[in-house]
């Protein structure tokens, strides 16, 4: 997956389909937990784009087509997230969260945090790649 400066297009060695919110998927069998991982991301307020945003929203219109800052920090957060996991040598994400906050400053902080695994799948168990 590439991800760049601020979004979610640099590189990195874990899929997003390797965190999950659950704890060990069905057909897989926990071969080692790593602990605990954990990362932030700042997203910095961009008034003229709230503004905007919010006369869109007086006026009726709705801009499904632009993220909201808590939006753009999950993705960041993630992309750091799975980062973080593959330096300790996961090749999952399990009991994925996620918290967001707005900060006086008018920023948003988004932590991601999840249990860093590596999974294999069980005996026995087909594993299928992604549906094109």
């Amino acid at each position: 997956m590439a991800i760049q400066q601020g979004s979610l297009r640099r590189e990195t060695s874990l899929a997003p389909e390797a965190a999950m919110t659950f704890d060990v998927p069905a057909g897989f069998a926990v071969m080692r937990t790593l602990g605990n991982v954990r990362a932030e991301a700042v997203v910095p307020r961009d008034f003229i784009r709230s503004t905007f945003r919010t006369i869109g929203t007086l006026i009726g219109l709705s801009p499904a087509e632009a993220l909201t800052d808590a939006e753009r920090g999950r993705s960041d957060a993630l992309a750091a997230l799975l980062d973080r996991a593959h330096a300790v040598g996961a090749n999952a994400i399990v009991r994925l969260r996620f918290d967001a906050i707005e900060r006086p400053d008018g920023s948003t902080l988004v932590a991601a945090h999840g249990e860093a695994m590596m999974l294999d799948p069980a005996p026995g168990f087909a594993v299928r790649g992604p549906r094109t």
